[in-house]
């Protein structure tokens, strides 16, 4: 961050910045299987060097660049403590983000991995960002996390790139701005940023990284609750046994006939924000499915087809939603299962289930 920060105060721009998180093309093409980042390679008189670390770095950007109110030369007494109280103050701030993005940009996601076929850039992209816009960080977050090697053009308040940026998009100098020479598109606004660079240069779009920290939590300590509450919800303590039992039977069929209809089926609540997930994650990989709602929630008195959830459980062995289906087989919920729809997109697993279950059709 420390770097970036400067890079924005200098205004320069950034030929390449090549995603080096553990698991990107980059770190493990490298021969030692590490990089230690932030690394920067700069070429003078037409020699390359390599600084590795963050005080290397700043240290000759601020030998070789000039900025007002960098920083002021000490001059003792009570400006001295005061000037030691800041450092320290911007040591704390410097981890708050990360904190609050909960690692986000720290890895190359699922959708983008190298043991998938996904398309890659040939030409970098082009953005436009400053620190300090958390839009732009937004953007520069999934940019990591897909990647994808980019060049940065600093564009802060008081840049003369910003009358650069304003005569490309027509009056606005608004960041971020993303250029893609690959196929032509430029845009501004992180949200549709993010949209295209999900559906151009990854498999799918991934699931809330908060979601699934939550369901590492939760879901094992509902668990139980849930396969506890299922049959009783459904009606299992009635005084006829037999007619429980049959109706569990009707239901049980009825699960049998919509699987089979269709390659992919989904069992959903409609407040469900892992079902909702669920289903957008099938939308954005390509896949298409049969969605079959028990109603709002697991709740009584919004849950529609109780008698279906204690059906599903006896079936698959858990009454939570969403299970989904693939050739009549359960892979489980959104994060969990065997092996879980984010799982099996991950592991490029699920298209060619798919196929198969379409053929068999």
């Amino acid at each position: 961050r420390l770097v970036r920060e400067r890079i924005t105060e200098l205004d320069l721009v950034v030929d390449l910045v090549i995603p080096a998180c553990p698991n990107s093309r980059m770190v493990l093409e490298a021969s030692s299987g590490s990089i230690a980042a932030p690394v920067m390679i700069v070429e003078s008189n037409g020699e390359e060097s390599t600084l590795e670390g963050s005080d290397a770095i700043l240290r000759f950007l601020d030998a070789g660049f000039k900025v007002k109110d960098i920083t002021d030369e000490s001059q003792g007494g009570e400006e001295d403590v005061a000037g030691e109280l800041l450092s320290k103050a911007d040591d704390v701030l410097v981890f708050v983000p990360g904190v609050l993005r909960a690692g986000r940009g720290s890895k190359v996601c699922g959708a983008a991995s190298s043991s998938l076929d996904v398309p890659r850039p040939e030409k970098p992209l082009v953005l436009y960002s400053y620190e300090g816009n958390q839009f732009c960080r937004l953007v520069r977050e999934v940019l990591t996390e897909l990647d994808i090697v980019y060049e940065l053009r600093s564009a802060g308040k008081g840049s003369p790139r910003r009358e650069e940026l304003a005569s490309i998009t027509g009056g606005s100098s608004q960041c971020p701005y993303l250029i893609d020479p690959n196929t032509g598109i430029k845009m501004a606004e992180s949200k549709d940023i993010i949209e295209y660079l999900y559906k151009t240069y990854a498999d799918f779009t991934p699931p809330s990284e908060l979601l699934k920290s939550v369901s590492g939590v939760v879901t094992p300590l509902l668990k139980p609750v849930y396969k506890a509450i299922a049959p009783l919800q459904a009606g299992s303590s009635r005084e006829n046994e037999f007619e429980y039992k049959s109706e569990l039977a009707e239901a049980k069929a009825k699960i049998f006939d919509e699987i089979a209809s269709a390659p992919v089926v989904i069992y959903t609540y409609s407040l469900s924000p892992f079902c909702t997930e669920a289903t957008a994650l099938l939308d954005s990989a390509g896949v298409s499915y049969e969605e079959v709602s028990l109603g709002k929630e697991w709740i009584p008195g919004l849950i529609d087809d109780p008698l279906k959830r204690a059906a599903l459980l006896e079936i698959t062995g858990s009454s939570s939603l969403p299970n989904i289906f693939v050739g009549g087989n359960s892979i489980g919920g959104l994060f969990s299962g065997n092996p879980g729809l984010l799982a099996a997109l991950e592991s490029g697993e699920l298209k060619p289930m798919v196929e198969t279950a379409m053929k068999s059709m």
